[in-house]
């Protein structure tokens, strides 16, 4: 992987988002739906926040696990909304930035997704770091590397 290549040659840019108002019932749906870790929050295709799953699932744990409370516990699904849970103050990056901008990034703050934003904070994409794995594990192999590898 080239880490020197723009953001957006590796960023994931077929994204399911949310709007603040939406529930968290919405949210659960999204996540048991697809095999996504984060959920952008945009309002009129500007990000406002991101809900990740670990946070998603951390909120929803305080909820009680008895049948007897089923109907609150759906209740508070349907109260809340991605405003109520969401994570603001996001780290952004230009669909032209490096790879190795993200990389730096990802190790100093130990989150695992970036939102890539165009002109006006809008959102195009979102790179994660299971977008670098991907990456990393799909660049092909030369011969020469083997040997170069296998002398050492």
């Amino acid at each position: 992987m080239n880490i020197l290549a723009p953001v957006k040659s590796i960023m994931s840019s077929k994204l399911i988002t949310v709007n603040p108002e939406d529930k968290l019932s919405r949210i659960q749906e999204i996540f048991d739906q697809n095999t996504i870790h984060h959920l952008p929050v945009v309002r009129f295709k500007e990000i406002i926040g991101l809900v990740s799953k670990t946070d998603f699932l951390h909120f929803i744990r305080g909820f009680n696990q008895n049948e007897e409370d089923r109907f609150v516990n759906e209740a508070r699904m349907r109260a809340y909304t991605a405003q109520d849970i969401m994570t603001t103050g996001l780290a952004k990056l230009n669909p032209n930035d490096r790879i190795n901008v993200a990389l730096e990034l990802f190790m100093v703050n130990r989150f695992h997704a970036i939102p890539i934003v165009a002109e006006g904070n809008e959102l195009v994409g979102i790179l994660t770091t299971f977008d670098i794995i991907k990456a990393v594990s799909q660049e092909e192999v030369t011969p020469d590397q083997i040997l170069d590898n296998q002398s050492k």
